[in-house]
């Protein structure tokens, strides 16, 4: 597997993760399988013109689309199992790490990978039992013969998502503290980077608590960062489409347009409340 570090603003970075060719001889495990069949039945309702599939189709993509890229990112990532953890303990070829020279400095790296799998641990362990507990609470629905029983096969899609989130992170601290990964700057990411048009929408306050500032480059120097202190958006869609077509990463292209879309949408909302809050205490001054 290959791991890339993406910035998608001064403050936050998006992880994915490459699945290299397996061995012919290599078997597929029944979560790649069933993995796929969920695909396949999906991509079979998103053709049906009409119809409650559809429907389920339309409001699934929805939901779908605001889970947190952070959750899809670390599913990306493989489960540890002891096959693989033997492969790479024997160090025949390390995981290399993609990422961005003109971005992040080398000696912060390790950092943000490190920050990525261990923030939102305690979070995916927690909704995971949270599933666990409703499932049994929605199986009565399933006795009505109208159709499939989707709130409890949602909790189950939501607890395999936490556990896959919660597994790739335990898999990448796995590495860094086998000290089995391998650091390579990318002229061609950098590249992209440096050919987005400026300015991007920012925000003079980060959008991330204090503790997960190590998310991102967050004084990137220059003009085309206007609130050092603040975020400001690395990659717009157009790039972002762009980014997937130099790395020759088509499967990259739907994780960096939900990322991108999400951190908008945060930046946007901060300055929002931003400019409510200035609205207000210029009010209360003009009433004094």
């Amino acid at each position: 597997m290959r791991l890339y570090l993406l910035p998608i603003s001064t403050r936050r970075t998006l992880l994915y993760c490459q699945k290299l060719d397996a061995p012919a001889t290599q078997k597929q495990t029944w979560g790649d399988w069933l993995q796929g069949k969920a695909a396949r039945t999906w991509s079979d309702w998103e053709q049906k013109e009409k119809g409650w599939q559809k429907k389920v189709v339309s409001y699934g993509n929805y939901a779908l689309r605001r889970i947190p890229y952070e959750e899809w990112g670390l599913k990306s990532v493989p489960p540890l199992s002891q096959r693989r953890k033997q492969v790479e303990l024997r160090g025949d070829e390390k995981v290399e790490v993609v990422y961005p020279k003109s971005l992040l400095p080398l000696g912060k790296v390790s950092k943000i990978l490190e920050a990525l799998a261990t923030e939102r641990e305690s979070l995916h362990k927690q909704r995971l039992a949270w599933c666990f507990v409703g499932m049994p609470v929605t199986i009565p629905i399933g006795l009505l013969p109208v159709i499939p029983n989707l709130p409890f096969f949602y909790l189950v899609y939501r607890a395999w998502s936490h556990w896959r989130a919660y597994a790739g992170g335990k898999h990448i601290q796995f590495l860094l503290k086998n000290n089995l990964l391998t650091y390579t700057p990318s002229p061609v990411v950098d590249a992209v980077y440096a050919g987005q048009e400026q300015p991007l929408p920012s925000t003079p306050e980060p959008t991330t608590s204090p503790n997960a500032e190590l998310l991102g480059n967050e004084k990137v120097p220059g003009p085309e960062n206007p609130h050092p202190d603040g975020e400001t958006m690395l990659l717009n869609q157009a790039n972002g489409r762009k980014m997937t077509q130099a790395l020759d990463l088509p499967q990259l292209e739907i994780e960096l347009e939900r990322a991108i879309w999400q951190v908008e949408t945060a930046v946007q909302l901060s300055k929002e409340d931003i400019a409510e809050e200035n609205s207000r205490g210029g009010d209360e001054k003009k009433t004094q």
